[in-house]
């Protein structure tokens, strides 16, 4: 399963802050498993949708440089609320300080005006031919890719 958490960017301060929005449909498929009777977004699904955030900031600021950026460290993460289908969540992420290979941020998601996550985390960024250059074809798939859904995102 695959899970793409953020439908679309409405705001971009390059290397600052990023806003985008989630809507929860009752279509997607961890619904059915968390919880039947009681449908929310899973919390650490909350934290991925800041983190995706966080990521569309970093690559952006960078013209896209990396092909991997990865969750390097969380802290702080408060869950206040639910967030059931029909509802839509507003990430705002600041970036603290992003680097060449590390950046660190501070964020939080409000939905109907309530906080419902908020969190400090940081990311590692790299490709994959800095470890093995046989991989440089798949950064650069990678990369065309996270380029095109840019595209939709900021639509």
């Amino acid at each position: 399963m695959r899970f793409i958490l953020i439908d679309k960017i409405i705001s971009l301060e390059s290397g600052r802050q990023i806003k985008a929005i989630k809507s929860v449909s009752l279509a997607e498929e961890y619904l059915a498993d968390h919880f039947p009777a009681f449908p929310v977004l899973p919390g650490v699904l909350l934290l991925e949708g800041l983190i995706e955030s966080a990521s569309w900031l970093v690559r952006e600021h960078e013209n896209f440089a990396h092909s991997m950026l990865l969750l390097k460290r969380a802290g702080n993460v408060k869950y206040k609320s639910f967030l059931p289908p029909g509802a839509q969540i507003e990430y705002t992420v600041q970036a603290k300080a992003i680097e060449e290979n590390v950046s660190s941020f501070v964020g939080f998601g409000l939905s109907e005006g309530q906080r419902i996550v908020d969190a400090k985390f940081g990311l590692r960024h790299f490709n994959l031919a800095d470890s093995n250059s046989a991989m440089a074809a798949t950064d650069a798939v990678i990369i065309e890719n996270m380029k095109k859904r840019w595209k939709l995102l900021k639509n």
